[in-house]
């Protein structure tokens, strides 16, 4: 699998958890999903999701259900 393949499944499931946690979408700019709280979501080639609040990384997440409860806490 490509880099861009594992890039894009990794969004595609994000996506498919945020709605779950039903935390609104706020933007979609390809790799980068702005959430609330200004918070974005960064999704990285090996499919990490890098968390930054403020363009300030706050943590990698390899869990999008931990990602998504830490943005409703």
């Amino acid at each position: 699998m490509t880099a861009i393949n594992i890039q894009q499944q990794a969004k595609d499931i994000l996506l498919e958890a945020l709605a779950f946690y039903k935390i609104p979408l706020i933007s979609d700019a390809g790799y980068i999903i702005a959430a609330p709280h200004n918070y974005t979501i960064e999704i990285e080639q090996n499919g990490l999701y890098k968390l930054k609040s403020d363009g300030y990384v706050i943590a990698p997440f390899d869990d999008v259900n931990k990602l998504c409860r830490f943005i409703l806490t």
